[in-house]
């Protein structure tokens, strides 16, 4: 795969404001599309770990659906199919799907590019959590977070076939922000980073992509604080 990747983004327009979390909505429509193991990741020898090619968020209300690469391609396929969604005990009629089909180029740069994320990031794991709580020392868990951002963006770039040919610098603000993944209360963060690469709006980073976490969008305001 080339570092330019074609994405199908799908802002689901209803007839009020989504309540429900971004993980009900991947189960959704998993669900009633079973047959497109990409839509759901389980497939019949277990879950399929790699960065996942399609991904569920909730921005401010409106459901949005990502699509890279060949899961653009099997949006394309199942959203004339959605007239409405049942989350948990709710039906919400679908108005209207908006459909963009868009190229981007996923590339180092030589300069620092702003970004924030619009959905707390899930950057810990049960081993460097335990890092993170044993580095008291405010410096010692911000390099640590650091060097966890770094990972996720090559962990990215690996799953989508994009090599990394040069030294990627990044540097982060980023403040506490608790949330529920899978049932269970986990330490996120928020906040802005910046680094010498290329990201597409909206793709995400860290644990819980596919269900809506680690959003990360462009930054327009300058970061003097990092």
């Amino acid at each position: 795969m080339s570092n330019i990747i074609r994405v199908v983004s799908a802002v689901i327009i209803t007839d009020r404001p989504v309540k429900e979390p971004a993980s009900m909505l991947r189960g959704y429509i998993g669900g009633k599309f079973p047959e497109y193991t990409l839509l759901h990741n389980h497939q019949n020898d277990g879950y399929d770990y790699r960065y996942p090619r399609v991904q569920y968020k909730l921005l401010e209300g409106a459901p949005v659906i990502l699509g890279i690469e060949d899961g653009g391609d099997i949006l394309m396929k199942i959203l004339p199919g959605i007239e409405s969604l049942q989350l948990a005990n709710n039906l919400y009629n679908v108005l209207e799907t908006k459909i963009t089909t868009r190229k981007h180029v996923i590339q180092q740069l030589d300069t620092l590019k702003n970004y924030k994320f619009a959905t707390p990031w899930l950057g810990l794991n049960q081993e460097n959590y335990e890092k993170y709580i044993q580095a008291t020392d405010w410096k010692n868990r911000k390099a640590l977070l650091n060097s966890i951002l770094l990972g996720n963006i090559l962990s990215m770039c690996k799953g989508l076939g994009i090599k990394i040919e040069e030294r990627i610098n990044l540097q982060t603000h980023l403040d506490n922000a608790n949330v529920h993944y899978k049932g269970v209360l986990h330490k996120a963060f928020m906040g802005n980073f910046r680094v010498n690469f290329e990201l597409p709006e909206f793709f995400g980073l860290g644990k819980g992509v596919s269900q809506g976490f680690g959003v990360v969008m462009h930054a327009k305001e300058k970061i003097d604080h990092l």
